[in-house]
């Protein structure tokens, strides 16, 4: 065999190597085929999934820094915003519940305490002062219906100190009236000194009293009262009182 033939058969036999060991790469699992080759079917026949969290994972409480459980999942939150919306309904009912002490009454002899009181200035004036002693507002409607002693029939209102609105008295809130019991100038008829007095209280209708009078404590020597007698109106002011 010549040279020439043996270097031929050497380099085919090298090119046969080296062809090998090129397809021994490849097929190892590491190669480029391997890398690119797309995930089949799972051995079951289902598509390969990672597992997701189980309903009991996402809903287990865990423990804060604190060492108390709180609910993580959505269960958990759900429960919380239905406690916290339950806790403000019952707050919302407290707070919308209607009021026992109800709404204003009229006011009358049991429950206001009446003082009447002899005036220096204007003279022959005397001030009647009701304050609301019970646990409601109360309407001191219209004038105090006075009666002096024996006397048939209460005395006059004074028409123009009538006030723009019916004088309220709140609880421990007082209100006033004030008495001309006699001429100042001695003209008066009729004349005569009462030891006691009566004041009744009108309704919202102005026809009369309603519930009981008062029986205000009179000077030990009596009052001198004449046919000048008048009323004013209830007024929310001392000052607005004793000015007519």
């Amino acid at each position: 065999m010549s040279s020439i033939s043996r270097t031929r058969l050497l380099a085919a036999a090298a090119t046969t190597v080296l062809a090998a060991l090129s397809l021994t790469a490849c097929n190892n699992g590491t190669g480029a085929q391997d890398e690119g080759r797309a995930a089949g079917p799972s051995p079951s026949g289902t598509a390969s999934h990672s597992p997701a969290p189980s309903a009991a994972t996402d809903q287990s409480p865990s423990t804060d820094s604190t060492g108390s459980s709180t609910g993580t999942g959505s269960a958990g939150a759900g429960a919380g915003s239905t406690g916290g919306s339950a806790t403000s309904a019952r707050r919302t009912a407290v707070s919308k519940a209607p009021s026992s002490s109800g709404g204003p009454v009229t006011c009358e002899g049991s429950t206001v305490r009446t003082v009447a009181a002899p005036l220096t200035r204007p003279v022959n004036h005397m001030l009647l002062t009701v304050t609301n002693t019970g646990s409601k507002s109360c309407y001191l409607y219209g004038y105090p219906l006075v009666r002096f002693g024996e006397a048939q029939a209460v005395p006059p209102v004074i028409e123009a100190s009538q006030p723009q609105a019916v004088v309220t008295l709140g609880p421990g809130e007082s209100g006033y009236a004030s008495v001309n019991l006699a001429a100042t100038d001695g003209s008066g008829a009729n004349g005569y000194t009462a030891k006691t007095l009566t004041v009744y209280f009108q309704g919202r209708s102005g026809n009369g009293s309603v519930g009981k009078g008062a029986h205000p404590s009179l000077p030990a020597q009596g009052t001198y009262v004449d046919d000048a007698l008048k009323v004013t109106y209830w007024q929310q002011s001392m000052d607005d009182a004793v000015t007519w």
